[in-house]
């Protein structure tokens, strides 16, 4: 027998402010039909003034812990993606901590920008895998609103906020590619490419800064670098294309998402696709759409998903898992 980690439960968190696309068409020389066509997005959530990322993420794992049937205080520990956490320290992790109660285990950040999602599952998946948790709450959060330059239409329009968190929890299986729960795992960065997706500010340049990103540069690298980590994944556990039930990608541009399913040979019937309503919520993407696509009765029990994303840095990474 073998230990997985294995997905109990699911939730999202969405802020109330819901900004259409003509709304940026008052400030900018930007259209709806303009932004559908580059990226597929047609709305985007804003967080309210004073409503920050760890707001949104214990949101995002108060539904997870319900979907679960599990207290806070059931979980060793916390993992939170975020590039947009409240303070520069202490963790948005900790704070989820104390505001969800909990007064045990542990709890930290991890930062891989839009890839920060897939990072977090797979730290979680080794924690449990090593036997130094039994259960762990993975989160991803972001207010991507608070490091746009308004003035930039080519990337203000792309961006929202949002928060998605699971429940993953260790369970015996078989050790084969049958077994429920997070089956294989795929990291990878490059350092060298920093200057295509970034933001132009942090603590120890002593501004805040906006992001900034070469649109083009980036869906270069993106399709190519996305199917590659999917397949590497699923080939560490001997699973093809026609095994896949749902690829749940990172939710940036529909041309990407699109792309990117028929470099691994799948239609987009079997694409789980939120970005139309949320845009770009970066670490959040991806559990969003996980949380959205069970709501929808997309994703259910037994089925095999494959989800990829790419961000700045770049890192880029897929994980394969089975609901």
């Amino acid at each position: 027998m073998s230990i997985r980690a294995t997905v109990v439960g699911v939730g999202h968190y969405l802020p109330e402010r819901i900004v259409e696309n003509a709304e940026f068409a008052e400030t900018l020389d930007t259209s709806d039909e303009w932004i559908r066509s580059r990226s597929g997005i047609e709305r985007r959530h804003f967080a309210a003034e004073g409503e920050t990322t760890s707001d949104l993420a214990h949101h995002a794992a108060q539904a997870a812990l319900k979907d679960a049937g599990l207290e806070a205080n059931d979980i060793d520990a916390i993992v939170l993606a975020t590039s947009t956490a409240d303070l520069t320290f202490p963790s948005a992790a900790t704070m989820v901590q104390a505001k969800l109660g909990m007064t045990r285990g542990f709890a930290f950040d991890v930062q891989a920008v839009c890839a920060g999602f897939i990072f977090a599952l797979s730290n979680a998946d080794a924690l449990i895998l090593s036997g130094q948790a039994k259960r762990v709450l993975v989160i991803g959060a972001e207010t991507f609103s608070r490091i746009m330059d308004w003035q930039d239409r080519g990337t203000c329009v792309l961006f929202g906020d949002g928060a998605g968190a699971l429940v993953l929890e260790a369970q015996e299986g078989s050790g084969t590619n049958a077994d429920r729960g997070i089956l294989a795992t795929d990291l990878n960065s490059d350092g060298r490419h920093k200057d295509i997706l970034y933001v132009d500010g942090g603590v120890s340049t002593h501004s805040t800064g906006h992001l900034r990103m070469q649109g083009k540069e980036v869906f270069r690298h993106a399709v190519e670098k996305l199917a590659k980590t999917a397949h590497t994944a699923m080939d560490k556990i001997g699973l093809t294309s026609d095994q896949v039930d749902w690829i749940v990608p990172h939710q940036a541009n529909i041309r990407i998402i699109a792309g990117t399913a028929k470099k691994m040979g799948l239609p987009m019937d079997n694409v789980v696709v939120t970005v139309q309503d949320h845009g770009n919520t970066s670490a959040a993407s991806i559990p969003l759409a996980l949380s959205v696509g069970k709501q929808r009765g997309q994703i259910k029990p037994g089925d095999v998903i494959v989800s990829e994303a790419i961000g700045g840095g770049l890192a880029w990474g897929a994980v394969v898992l089975r609901w």
